[in-house]
């Protein structure tokens, strides 16, 4: 039954709807799930199971139902921890189409200047299109734009500008869905939602990314680095936490641009 509520909710309600929505539908729901099977690493509760998620069709055990967040979110949320200064470093951060689970936890840190943006987002701080971002060269440490560029039309314009936004040896996180059966495509004659579901995997987006994903990147100007945190957690650390789909086990991390101080040599 929740199944079929939330693709129906997926279907029939906007973006943003959804988002205010979710807060309410969270605590109404959460009771109902109390257990201690699975866990979420970025707030601490535990669950007989996570409620199911997805477009179209809803998965099982995938939506924390205190916190909202997905495997992806998840998975991003441990190797910000381990693998980078996220947490202690003085950043300052543009965070694109703002995660529910990581917002106001990400707004608190002290040693971020954390803003948000996105196109139309109801809670965003500033409405920007990726594409075209009104902001001067050379003016963040991190970047953070996940799931977005399966959205946008002119992908390499988004990477140029993300690219040209980030400090000389700036980062950014990028994480997309990928198919690592096939290497990425994209038909900008298919406009048909049914078509775009069936060929790209969700009705919304312009491409599907693949395999080749790294190259996508580096060919993008970018340095990357494809970490490999998921393979090395314990089976059952990722089974407790649900910490990826298959073909979302790497997080990738690009660097602008290279030199002897890059983090990835």
């Amino acid at each position: 039954m929740m199944k079929k509520i939330i693709s129906l909710l997926t279907k029939l309600l906007p973006r943003q709807i959804l988002i205010k929505f979710s807060y309410l539908f969270s605590i109404v729901i959460r009771p109902f799930y109390w257990g201690n099977k699975v866990e979420c690493p970025i707030c601490g509760k535990h669950f007989r199971k996570f409620l199911p998620y997805g477009y179209g069709e809803a998965m099982d055990n995938r939506l924390c139902p205190n916190c909202l967040s997905l495997e992806r979110h998840r998975l991003l949320w441990l190797y910000l921890k381990e693998k980078t200064g996220f947490f202690t470093d003085d950043l300052k951060v543009l965070h694109f189409a703002p995660e529910q689970p990581f917002l106001k936890r990400f707004k608190s840190l002290k040693n971020l200047h954390y803003t948000t943006a996105d196109l139309d987002s109801p809670i965003a701080d500033m409405h920007i299109d990726v594409t075209n971002i009104n902001l001067p060269d050379n003016t963040y440490d991190v970047v953070i734009c996940n799931h977005v560029l399966e959205h946008v039309d002119n992908v390499d314009k988004a990477f140029s500008e993300i690219k040209r936004i980030l400090k000389p040896n700036g980062w950014a996180i990028l994480l997309v869905p990928i198919n690592p059966n096939v290497d990425t495509f994209e038909d900008p004659s298919v406009t048909d939602p049914e078509e775009r579901q069936r060929l790209f995997g969700q009705y919304d987006h312009v491409r599907q990314f693949g395999r080749d994903y790294a190259d996508v990147l580096r060919d993008a100007g970018f340095e990357v680095d494809a970490d490999r945190l998921y393979f090395e957690l314990a089976d059952e650390q990722r089974e407790r936490m649900r910490l990826a789909r298959p073909g979302e086990e790497l997080v990738y991390r690009v660097i602008k641009g290279t030199s002897i101080n890059s983090p990835f040599k």
